[in-house]
């Protein structure tokens, strides 16, 4: 899902602005072309201004509501990860006062389009456009506070990761600074942001491995994901990504330990508790020991891998089970 097509929200005043000035040309071409007597010449080109700001007030407010994706339907992945980035109630309410905003511009319309209609009155005409004018004004800057967060909203969520829902997903764990960019360099076509120390990843990394028709989401996840409240944003998006969209899970040991092993395998316990399947890769296998090497593969058996290829072909067998 991409959140790059969100409608910038600006702000009341300059969305007041943007319809007054079109009210205005508007109104340019009305009184040219307006015939009759001087009250219907004065109700043609009226009617004209308070039409065109309607449209251009429900067109702009409209694109807004459209833009954003309904929270609601959204999939269990980007749900979560708006709770956590986001007010989610607020966003709700914000995008619920724009909506009331359009009814209100509507109901508006109808009725003061009604009453220039109907009047007979040349000094009323005038009068009821000011009115319009102002009530109209007092309802866009009614939702102003709405709009900025909104727009402070769409910043947020234009930075979430592009995760396709329906494709096989592998999510590449481990310790920062362990090989996990590298292994996603090797398994796809991606060239992320590759450097010798840690926390380089500071998004989440996506890329696709591409074998006989199958195609495979592999997502690199920073960080070392073992306690959410005190995750900073990326890493929080990780976790979810793990939780909701990993059909695999690819764990990355280095025995070079950069980090304690100790602690790397109680990492490795942490993300069984996801109860996803898991493979282990040995990164770095070209500098190390062949005996340490040895013996860790011993212990872990059939699920440690020492090469991408060989991983690369697992994992495309386990997508085509």
């Amino acid at each position: 899902m991409n959140f790059q097509g969100l409608t910038k929200v600006e702000t009341a005043d300059w969305y007041i602005n943007v319809a007054f000035r079109a009210a205005t040309k508007k109104a340019g071409i009305a009184r040219g072309a307006s015939s009759g007597t001087r009250l219907d010449k004065s109700k043609s080109i009226e009617c004209a201004k308070l039409a065109e700001l309607h449209t251009v007030l429900r067109k702009h407010l409209m694109q807004i509501l459209l833009s954003f994706p309904s929270i609601d339907g959204l999939p269990e992945f980007y749900q979560q990860l708006v709770r956590t980035t986001l007010e989610y109630d607020q966003l709700k309410k914000s995008l619920g006062a724009v909506n009331w905003a359009v009814d209100k511009i509507d109901m508006l319309h109808r009725d003061y389009m009604r009453d220039l209609t109907k009047t007979r009155d040349l000094t009323r005409v005038n009068a009821l456009r000011k009115e319009y004018y102002g009530r109209v004004s007092s309802v866009v800057k009614t939702i102003k506070e709405q709009l900025a967060y909104l727009e402070n909203s769409r910043k947020v969520m234009k930075e979430f990761p592009s995760i396709k829902q329906n494709v096989f997903t592998v999510c590449i764990a481990g310790f920062p600074n362990i090989g996990k960019t590298t292994l996603l360099s090797k398994l796809t076509a991606s060239k992320p942001e590759i450097a010798a120390y840690a926390f380089t990843t500071k998004r989440l990394n996506i890329g696709y491995l591409k074998s006989d028709h199958v195609r495979i989401q592999v997502i690199d996840t920073p960080g070392a994901l073992n306690r959410f409240e005190k995750m900073n944003a990326i890493e929080q998006q990780a976790y979810l990504a793990i939780k909701y969209c990993a059909d695999i899970v690819v764990y990355i040991f280095d025995l070079g330990e950069p980090f304690p092993l100790a602690h790397q395998k109680r990492l490795f316990a942490e993300l069984q508790r996801f109860h996803k399947p898991m493979l282990v890769y040995l990164s770095k296998t070209d500098i190390l020991d062949k005996k340490l090497v040895a013996g860790f593969v011993a212990k872990f058996k059939e699920n440690v891998f020492t090469s991408p290829d060989s991983l690369a072909s697992e994992i495309v067998k386990r997508s085509r089970e």
